[in-house]
Formats: C-alpha cells, structure tokens, sequence
C-alpha cells in the first residue's frame, strides 16, 4: 500500500498517540522502538509474531496479533507498512476516522527531526553498513540514535534512542523512503538495479539516487564506494555540481583505501589508507571482501563527523554482524548452519563467496528462497546464475511478500539456471521440504547457507534440531 508523504512532516512529539500497522516489520519496530523509548505513546498490530515485537513489548507497547478496526483505540496518527493490503481494516478505520496516515518513510523521518542524520543507502549492503557505523560510533562514546533493518547483535535490538545528536539510519530506496529524508551525511555503498516492479526501469532507479544525493545538507558531505560503477558515477554528479564527496574503495582514485586485503576463515583484514597517509589496520569478524567495503564506508563517516580512527576502528573490530547477514545460527553433527537475508543476484555472489572463505575444505550447501514474484521474474536466470558457486542447492517457491502468485514465475526460473551438475539442485515447495533436502544431502564438515529475504530463515533452527536427533540416534 502507497500512502502519501504529507508536505508537512511533524516531530514525533507532535503525532500524538501512534500506531503502527505493520508494527512487526523492521522498519516500523524500529521507529515504535525509538518513539517509545522517549516516552511517546505507541501502539501496533501485525498478522505475524516477529523476533521484533517482544522488545517492544518490554518498553510496554502493545502490538496486537491480526488486524481489526479496534486496534486503533484513541490513535492520533497512523503508521502504515507498505506491505499493508488496501483492504486492511485499520486503515480503513483510519480513513474513515480523517486520521494522520504517514507511510514509514514520514515515521521515520518524524524521529529524526533536530538530529544530525546519517543515511546509508545503496542497491546492496545498506543494513551492515548501518550496523558498522553505529557500532563504530558507540564505541566512541558518541551514543547515536539508531534504526537499522535488522538486529545488531551487540546490543540485540534493531534501533535505539541515544542521548547524542547523530541519527544514523538505514535509507531504503525499495519504496522511494530515502527521499524523504535530508541527511548531514549520507552513504550510497553501490547502485545496481532492483525494485523494478517500483521504479520502472533501471535510469529511473539511478536517478533516484541522484535525487537522494541532492538531499545532503550543504555543509555535509557523500561517501560513495568508488569501485561500484554506479556509485562512481553519481560520486562524479555530485562532485561536478560542487559536493563534498568521500570516494572509498580498493581503487587508486578512492580518497579513503583499503589495502592489502586479507581473509582468514571467518575475518577479513585491510589496511586504511586515507589520501596517502596511512591509518592502521583493521580486522573484521565478518568475512569477505563486500564487508571489508562497507566498514569502509561506515569509517569514511565516522572520520567524518570527528570521531578518532582508533575508537572507530575498536568499533569496527568489535563487529560480529547483525542479524540475518551472514548469522552463525549454530553447529550440530559436525554442520555449521548460518543465514543470510541476501536476494538478489550481486548479494547472493558476495555472500557465497564469504561463505566458502569459512567452509574452508568443507562443502556449501544452499538454501535458497526467491523473493518476490516481481524480482524473480527480472532476476531469477542470474539468481541461478550465482547459486552456482555452491556444491549443492535446494530453491524454494517464490515468497510473496506484498504480491500476488503469478504461475508463470516460479522457483524453476532460479533452480533450471543454476549451472551445477544434475543431481545437485534441487526444488522445495515447503520449508518442511527443504529441510528434508538438505537433512539428506548434509554430512559432517559442510557449511549450510539459508538464503532469501522471506521465511527461508526458519530452516536453520529447526535443521539444527533435527541433525542434534540425528548425532544423537
């Protein structure tokens, strides 16, 4: 559902009562999190139970399982999730009652009012970028307000209200919700194509981003990744009409380097050069050249906005990933399980090749679970494509999300794609399935991926389970 943006966007502390439609999402938790963090009254309802709703329900907002007009109670304001159904009755009720609607975009933007914000964006690595960044900024005491699109495991929540003056937030462009906010910083880690099924054609999709990039308040400034051509491209925009930009990247033309790249099983090693001088060096605990890139970025803003390279880089150190990026779920019967949020054809390359860094001799297996009818039916050959640097792998129906079945667009478009002998792919038409699958093919010493933005994430715990009962047998 598209509700508009109002010309006029209110400070949260002027929405009145507010409630969320959707409010198990992790996008609109997180600004319920944070709205209620500072005492404002906050209210949702959702029609799944998400790993996001028990925090909110310790601060004592009441999230409601399914939707009804009663929900709503006394709301002044209503927050609405774009995978809300027209017909939902909330809205409705909402309508029918002349109330405030803001999509997230407007809720979040609400939040950020009188912070300095800073936005990471991109086609990829948006959400780990934000994580970095913030985690880099706490570790230098800064205590920035934060709302990322999933869990950070170091504090186990997806967003919290700081006492400082940074914001940093993770700037979605699925829905166009990045153009609604107008940051001190901002950083555009690649731009590819996606959300077709929104933008229309790829020209469009970019210059979104154009128009982002013009959002930066003056006396801010850009960081791009400079080895990305499209990021390239919109860095040299921005720079020929007068911006501050920060190029980063491996390559000789970025302003900030990262050199003498290094991978070890699980952590990847960099030496940051910053405009010939060089820095130190960092080691992450996450692997895999796409990792090195984003904490990159997210040491380009903390620079920055003042902060010391030796706290940011105690930060960035100090990293173990956020939830559903690359998540270690655990280890039974000699198989380690990890899970990944990754759904496009570029994120699924860059996540099985971090994932063969930490199988090391062992096999990869992967589950993979197509998202959305309108992304599988542009991306699903090249998603098969790049499924092909596993051993092994099972594809799942297309999740629908917020569209409709389209019989025509189905997890064949993935599986018949991928390049790997017979016998090594195969389809699921259910999670209980998948899980069969792979319980058959894994042995002691393999590594088992879940892929996808739907719930492909729950295999890994209940697989876990099972290959317990079977060491145990």
């Amino acid at each position: 559902m598209r509700i508009p943006v109002p010309d006029v966007l209110l400070p949260a502390e002027e929405l009145g009562r507010v409630h969320f439609v959707g409010i198990g999402g992790a996008g609109l938790s997180a600004i319920a999190r944070i709205m209620a963090a500072r005492g404002l009254a906050v209210s949702g309802s959702d029609d799944q139970d998400t790993p996001f709703l028990p925090p909110l329900r310790e601060l004592g907002v009441t999230c409601h399982r399914g939707y009804d007009a009663a929900h709503l109670g006394d709301a002044d304001t209503v927050v609405v999730t774009t995978a809300a159904r027209e017909d939902n009755p909330e809205v409705a009720e909402a309508r029918r009652r002349d109330l405030r609607l803001l999509p997230r975009s407007a809720g979040l933007a609400s939040v950020m009012a009188g912070s300095r914000v800073l936005a990471v964006a991109g086609t990829h690595g948006k959400t780990t970028t934000t994580a970095l960044l913030t985690s880099a900024l706490l570790a230098c005491g800064l205590d920035p307000t934060y709302a990322v699109g999933g869990v950070l495991t170091a504090t186990g929540r997806n967003a919290d209200a700081g006492s400082g003056d940074l914001f940093v937030a993770e700037a979605d462009e699925s829905d166009g919700a990045f153009l609604v906010y107008e940051p001190f910083a901002a950083v555009v880690t690649n731009v590819g194509a996606d959300h077709l099924d929104v933008w229309g054609t790829e020209r469009a999709y970019r210059e979104a981003f154009v128009t982002f990039a013009s959002h930066v308040h003056p006396d801010g400034f850009l960081v791009c990744c400079v080895d990305d051509p499209g990021a390239r491209d919109l860095a040299a925009h921005v720079r020929a009409r007068g911006g501050d930009v920060v190029g980063v990247g491996e390559s000789a033309e970025a302003d900030l380097r990262a050199l003498d790249l290094a991978f070890d099983g699980a952590t990847s090693s960099f030496t940051v050069v910053d405009r010939g001088v060089e820095l130190g060096r960092v080691t992450l605990r996450i692997p895999g050249r796409h990792y090195v890139l984003d904490a990159l970025a997210a040491l380009a803003v903390g620079l920055g906005v003042g902060a010391a390279f030796e706290g940011l880089r105690a930060g960035l150190e100090s990293f173990t990933g956020s939830g559903r990026r690359m998540e270690p779920k655990g280890e039974a019967g000699g198989i380690r399980v990890f899970d990944s949020y990754a759904h496009h054809p570029q994120e699924i390359s860059g996540d099985l090749q971090a994932a063969r860094a930490i199988a090391g001799a062992g096999r990869l297996l992967v589950v993979f679970q197509p998202h959305l009818v309108s992304r599988t039916r542009i991306f699903g050959p090249a998603m098969g494509v790049a499924l092909g640097a596993a051993d092994e792998v099972v594809v799942l129906e297309v999740y629908l999300a917020r569209e409709d079945a389209d019989p025509a667009v189905t997890g064949a478009l993935v599986a018949d794609a991928v390049p790997l002998p017979p016998g090594s792919v195969e389809r699921a038409a259910t999670l209980a399935e998948a899980e069969d699958a792979v319980l058959a093919r894994a042995r002691p010493g393999d590594l088992v991926l879940t892929l996808g933005a739907g719930d492909v994430t729950r295999v890994g715990p209940r697989l876990l389970a099972r290959l317990e009962e079977r060491a145990d047998a």
